[in-house]
């Protein structure tokens, strides 16, 4: 079946105003949503990452991928994504390439299902459950701000059952933790601040509070083997891996024995092909799966059904704000803070036009 158009489509959706307070500069959120179109008439829809770089990420997408990919055989994905690798190594085997390539293959994904009538998870083997559990990821507040303890008591109230904080210091972890209690998973993400001998005096002071992980807390984020020191030194469980694209990035993690959880992010590893593979070597490796997937689009949904198949992961991270529309129709939203597998075709859900029309950049 041979595809006749790609197109990304790039987005920009202000956050809902009865969401939690978001003390930042993503008052709008630019979003990178990769639609392909084949001549039985279908269209699938994926996601590339694009927070800061959607014009980038899309250009990629509408001027390199295109070309290469209208033409070409919808259901040969395998061969195809092999082949998109190959073709644009040249510029650069991670980063902004393979964060278009990625939105390329989830679309893919998303037009088989529908060719098949069933949704992804049975495409892939199957689910094991039809409910996967959400933990909270809160936006990073000034240090010491009591919206930290706030709103994560808040997430708690409203069924979330695990909290995540983007803060450095030790003060907003104690909020945070004042507030949840003792019982509820807490865990920290550092967006690779730290030297590795700073990050094991920091990881120390934070335990005190009971870390479920540390997370990226070591620049710069490749350095896995002062990640393994940081790990080791503190005796605190690291994860890592949002900033690492294809397998092979990951593997060289695991080898260095830097985390004991990985984060693979379907937007931008290489799409669900390649988060597969990094599912296997988590297995390989006997470490846990915590996928990143602070995303409101196909890239959420592809994460959805990659953690009910595989099985691997107890919880799908949720950015703790919502968007003036939401992508999907009907709207994708959790229950007492899980979410159930949608079962339509493809992605399960289809993507909401009025969002697309709305909120589409036109220069």
């Amino acid at each position: 079946m041979k595809i006749t158009d790609v197109q990304a489509i790039e987005l920009s959706i202000p956050q809902d105003k009865e969401s939690p307070e978001v003390p930042f500069v993503w008052g709008r959120l630019s979003q990178v949503i990769v639609e392909i179109k084949c001549e039985d008439g279908l269209t699938g829809y994926g996601e590339a990452f694009g927070y800061g770089t959607s014009k980038a990420v899309a250009a990629v997408v509408n001027h390199t991928l295109k070309p290469l990919v209208v033409g070409q055989d919808a259901t040969a994905i395998t061969s195809l994504m092999r082949g998109l690798f190959r073709k644009t190594h040249i510029w650069g085997r991670y980063g902004i390439t393979t964060f278009a390539i990625s939105g390329v293959e989830i679309a893919l994904w998303d037009l088989a299902g529908k060719r098949a009538g069933k949704p992804l998870y049975e495409l892939l083997g199957g689910a094991a459950s039809r409910e996967v559990k959400a933990y909270a990821s809160l936006v990073r507040y000034p240090e010491g701000d009591p919206l930290i303890g706030e709103h994560a008591q808040r997430a708690l109230s409203q069924g979330f059952g695990m909290i995540k904080l983007h803060q450095s210091e030790v003060e907003s972890v104690a909020l945070a933790r004042e507030a949840i209690g003792d019982d509820t998973p807490l865990t920290v993400d550092i967006n690779c601040q730290w030297t590795p001998l700073e990050a094991t005096r920091r990881a120390i002071a934070m335990d005190e509070y009971d870390l479920t992980w540390l997370e990226e807390p070591v620049w710069p984020p490749e350095d896995y083997h002062g990640l393994a020191a940081v790990q080791e030194g503190s005796g605190v469980p690291l994860a890592a891996g949002e900033n690492a694209c294809t397998a092979h990035q990951f593997q060289g993690m695991l080898e260095a024995g830097a985390v004991s959880y990985v984060q693979p992010s379907v937007t931008k590893v290489g799409g669900i092909g390649e988060f597969l593979k990094v599912a296997v070597l988590a297995e390989a490796f006997n470490v846990d799966l915590a996928p990143h997937s602070p995303y409101f689009g196909p890239g959420f949904l592809a994460t959805l059904h990659l953690i009910a198949h595989t099985g691997q992961a107890q919880w799908i991270e949720k950015f703790y704000f919502d968007l003036e529309i939401n992508l999907f129709s009907p709207p994708l939203l959790p229950r007492e803070g899980s979410y159930t597998l949608p079962d339509g075709p493809g992605l399960g859900l289809e993507i909401n036009p009025e969002a697309l029309e709305k909120y589409r950049v036109r220069e």
